[in-house]
């Protein structure tokens, strides 16, 4: 197999390209017994996709976020799952790499970029169970903190090298988060058998059990108030937004291609017409809502006004990636109810559009908050 490293003339969405009818072999099997997609991760860090977003001076594939969302909708054309087990992945290399090429954090970030790359390492998040407010305890002890935590809905559980994750921590009086990568390999950590779902069950999203994982004060990345926009936020929601929901905008094109080649020998009616015409119209609506999401990104300056954006387009996605999926169900007739044509499939997939941060609420408040003039800082 040709890696993406070894290949200059082929992009990081080329080589996911390759990657998609091996993926979509394994996707409905894994979907009837909720397995995790392992098959298709080992293809993943064969292909050196695990890296593709780690800059290219470092080791890496050297794609940006405009490079790494093709990627991925390109991925969620093969297998649903896969995508987005991958997508959590990516944003937490993303994330880095930006900082690196852009912030005065090169000594911080560069280690872990570099491993990433030599060492095909596979990141698992914590981010959308924790988000702002974080979650779990770290007691401070000589020399660092022991760290307890239950982590829900961790994508890529199974098989993750490093959990990026951060726990809270009474300093004075005041909450603190402390950031850290937890080896999922430590006897400390333990991935349970929690993710039976509606949909994308081969993500392998398990919850994590911490208990007593000491974490040295040198590996501690940033600390932050708890319950409080940071900087470094601001970076994470205009970055991964776009990145989580570039595979539910896939989710929805597969299920385009699907019904279309459904409908393709049957007699046109106004109907059909009309049905086509609405799930289309719906798919437009929500690429351009995440064409603006990435339009925010290439600002290369987080702000509160970019995670406005990134959230405003995340919800606009959700919505309208649904009901492109529901109109190609109600194209498709009763032929769609059967899982082996595969649509009822992304009907279930795409259901997990819904459940990203942030919430409906707090999207409407930081919105309206903005639109008024008002503090922003503890709405999320």
């Amino acid at each position: 197999m040709q890696t993406l490293t070894q290949t200059s003339d082929l992009s990081a969405s080329a080589m996911a390209a390759t990657l998609v009818p091996d993926l979509a072999r394994q996707a409905a099997g894994h979907d009837a017994d909720d397995s995790f997609v392992t098959e298709n991760i080992d293809l993943l860090r064969k292909s050196g996709l695990i890296s593709a977003g780690v800059p290219a001076a470092l080791g890496g594939g050297g794609a940006d976020v405009r490079e790494l969302c093709a990627m991925l909708h390109t991925l969620a054309q093969g297998c649903s799952s896969t995508a987005l087990a991958f997508a959590m992945h990516t944003h937490q290399v993303a994330i880095p790499a930006w900082r690196w090429e852009h912030t005065a954090a090169k000594p911080a970030v560069e280690p872990l970029l570099r491993r990433i790359a030599a060492e095909n390492l596979m990141l698992v998040s914590s981010g959308g169970a924790d988000w702002v407010g974080g979650s779990g305890t770290a007691v401070k002890v000589d020399g660092g903190y022991r760290i307890t935590a239950r982590k829900s809905i961790n994508s890529g559980a199974p098989v993750g090298n490093l959990l990026m994750t951060g726990a809270i921590s009474d300093e004075d009086g005041t909450r603190k988060v402390v950031h850290f990568a937890a080896p999922m390999a430590a006897p400390e950590v333990h991935v349970l058998d929690t993710w039976h779902t509606l949909g994308m069950r081969g993500t392998g999203s398990h919850d994590i059990d911490i208990q007593g994982l000491f974490i040295p004060d040198d590996k501690i990345a940033m600390k932050r108030n708890a319950g409080e926009w940071h900087p470094v936020f601001q970076i994470i929601a205009t970055i991964a937004l776009p990145l989580i929901y570039a595979v539910y905008l896939g989710v929805a094109d597969h299920a385009r291609t699907i019904v279309l080649d459904m409908v393709a020998k049957r007699p046109m009616t106004d109907r059909m017409l009309r049905i086509a015409g609405q799930m289309d119209t719906a798919l437009h609506a929500a690429r351009f809502a995440h064409a603006a999401m990435l339009d925010a990104v290439e600002l290369n300056a987080p702000s509160e006004h970019t995670v406005n954006i990134s959230a405003i387009g995340r919800r606009l996605v959700e919505e309208n990636a649904i009901k492109a999926v529901e109109f190609a169900c109600e194209l498709a007739g009763g032929a769609g109810f059967f899982r082996s044509a595969g649509l009822e499939r992304m009907f279930r997939d795409v259901q997990g559009a819904r459940y990203h941060p942030m919430n409906h609420e707090a999207q409407y408040a930081y919105a309206g908050a903005m639109a008024l003039g008002q503090p922003v800082a503890h709405i999320y």
